[in-house]
């Protein structure tokens, strides 16, 4: 999945965003860039962070922005994946709702987005591979993550 990152230029490196929400839109560039996802979609993950709360951080430091299959603004399914060098803070009084990594998610395609969210799930439960990843600092190393932990 991390080659897949890299092939279809669904990735970005960043050193910090100023709040959750800039960290969002900006994790979502390489999807709209290549018309995966219209900023309808990015401003409901937003609003639904801002209605349901941080339920996106899945473990500390691992964000997953998403919302619901077919929403507004998916053309296509797809995952992108950004690393922050300064983690952001979705909730101040609770530091393990702090992320540094986001996965992106959208999806049209149930059965795509099936598979997509088992090979996270595999990335999400190998707590060696996350730890490289935050110190991941471009698309070589995603790359050469790729063939250490995923191949």
């Amino acid at each position: 999945m991390l080659r897949e990152f890299v092939e279809k230029k669904h990735f970005k490196f960043a050193e910090e965003a100023n709040t959750w929400q800039e960290a969002i839109r900006m994790s979502c560039e390489p999807l709209l860039k290549d018309g995966t996802i219209e900023e309808a979609y990015v401003d409901c993950i937003v609003e639904n962070v801002e209605k349901y709360g941080p339920y996106i951080v899945i473990i500390p430091n691992v964000a997953m922005p998403h919302s619901q299959i077919s929403a507004v603004g998916v053309n296509d399914t797809a995952i992108t994946f950004m690393k922050l060098e300064k983690a952001v803070s979705f909730d101040e009084n609770d530091r393990e709702k702090d992320a540094m990594l986001f996965f992106t998610v959208a999806s049209c395609n149930p059965e795509q987005h099936m598979n997509n969210i088992v090979k996270l799930a595999g990335i999400f439960e190998n707590e060696p591979l996350i730890n490289e990843l935050l110190e991941a600092k471009d698309s070589d190393d995603l790359l050469r993550l790729q063939e250490k932990y995923l191949d």
